[in-house]
């Protein structure tokens, strides 16, 4: 059952994301060759707890972290730990933070350094089929449509999408209802509401969509091991359209990129 959110409580959605981008915003400052996951984790949880919220995945379903940290071929739930990261790496570090009772969650994946061209236009495609299906998720539609537009914009440029993993609805809950394939058909599945929030999430293999779970119980990959990128928004239906609740902001400023991507998700600019 889809959880409808008040103005009021979107608001309170949107504070806990905004700490999620911020922190990323901080992580981005630190991600060089030679640091470790486990350092960039301690840098996340402090920012959360200065700003008054819960590091939101440690201890979710025993989570270890704060921090879900997968290098290169991992696509999910990876570890945090000691070994440093290299020139030519990349990482999607996936964030949630909880504060007044609701859940933010978003993920950014970063270069290290300089990468690969190829790897580097994985990242792109990733990224923009992020908006592909944001801006499929409008009243009346359903969540069918967002899978497709971004099953289809990432087969297009001969990615793999993972199956087994998917987007959710969030709120007081880190995973409530609907469930948000990166795959479907147009026109099946729930139908979008007003007030509905939700995190959308392609997680995209550069080779095959399959992948396998580690015996940690935690750490996924790709089957073929070649790269996969993850990048993830909160997203409230507004007025029957998509709103941003996340932003990459905070990134973008500390990396010195300049975009205006999220601009049509926004009703009001974002003052960073």
């Amino acid at each position: 059952m889809i959880v409808v959110k008040t103005r009021e409580e979107i608001e309170l959605m949107r504070e806990s994301a905004l700490i999620v981008s911020k922190t990323l915003g901080e992580i981005a400052k630190a991600v060089k060759p030679g640091v470790t996951t486990l350092q960039l984790d301690k840098i996340a949880e402090e920012h959360i707890r200065d700003h008054g919220a819960i590091p939101g995945f440690l201890g979710l379903y025993d989570f270890p972290n704060t921090l879900c940290m997968s290098p290169n071929s991992q696509v999910v739930h990876g570890i945090p730990n000691g070994t440093p990261l290299v020139e030519g790496d990349i990482i999607s570090i996936d964030c949630g933070a909880l504060k007044n009772g609701f859940y933010g969650d978003h993920a950014y994946t970063f270069a290290v350094g300089e990468i690969d061209v190829e790897t580097k236009k994985l990242l792109q495609v990733t990224k923009e089929s992020l908006y592909v299906g944001i801006r499929e998720f409008k009243i009346n539609n359903r969540v069918g449509d967002v899978g497709y537009a971004i099953q289809k914009y990432c087969e297009d440029h001969g990615y793999g999408v993972v199956r087994e993993l998917v987007g959710h609805g969030l709120g007081s809950k880190m995973h409530e209802d609907p469930e948000m394939p990166n795959y479907g058909k147009r026109g099946r599945g729930k139908k979008f509401i007003e007030g509905m929030v939700v995190a959308i999430e392609p997680m995209i293999n550069m080779g095959t969509h399959r992948i396998k779970q580690h015996r940690d119980g935690w750490t996924i990959t790709t089957l073929d091991n070649k790269p996969s990128a993850h990048f993830e928004h909160d997203v409230a239906l507004i007025d029957g359209k998509p709103e941003l609740l996340s932003t990459f902001g905070y990134i973008y400023e500390a990396l010195g990129i300049e975009s205006n991507e999220e601009e049509e998700f926004r009703k009001n600019t974002l003052v960073l």
